[in-house]
């Protein structure tokens, strides 16, 4: 059997993976750390996002400032918390010592995926689920 360059293929040679297989491949087999934190952000982010949905939906259709200051609260909420567990619960690896270390590397982690989270359940609430509601 032939290489698809022509050259014959050799038994320790791994076939060549399209680019879905190896996106999947990476989504089965994430970090831990990336998982923890993508995970408490998410967490965080439903739960903020269904009290900032029950406010919009109970809120008079005059009160805009409150709506824009629930929605502040709910990016600054998403933001913190989320940058604080994966702080708690992402410690660098620890080697051969007992201790595990924390560093402020950890809660940029949890920032880091905080944001785009916050995001998309905001779009997730007011886009999708909020047309059914009303």
């Amino acid at each position: 059997m032939a290489a698809p360059d022509g050259a014959p293929a050799s038994a320790g040679t791994p076939r060549r993976r399209s680019w879905l297989e190896i996106r999947w491949r990476q989504f089965r087999n994430a970090p831990r750390p990336v998982v923890r934190a993508v995970g408490s952000s998410l967490a965080v982010a439903l739960i903020a996002g269904a009290a900032y949905l029950a406010y919009d939906l109970s809120a008079p259709a005059t009160d805009a400032g409150g709506r824009t200051a629930f929605g502040l609260l709910y990016v600054l909420v998403v933001l913190a918390a989320g940058s604080l567990l994966t702080w708690l619960i992402v410690p660098l690896p620890r080697g051969s010592g007992s201790r595990a270390i924390r560093t402020p590397w950890s809660a940029m982690l949890g920032l880091f995926a905080a944001i785009p989270i916050a995001y998309l359940v905001l779009i997730l609430a007011f886009d999708v689920v909020k047309p059914l509601l009303v």
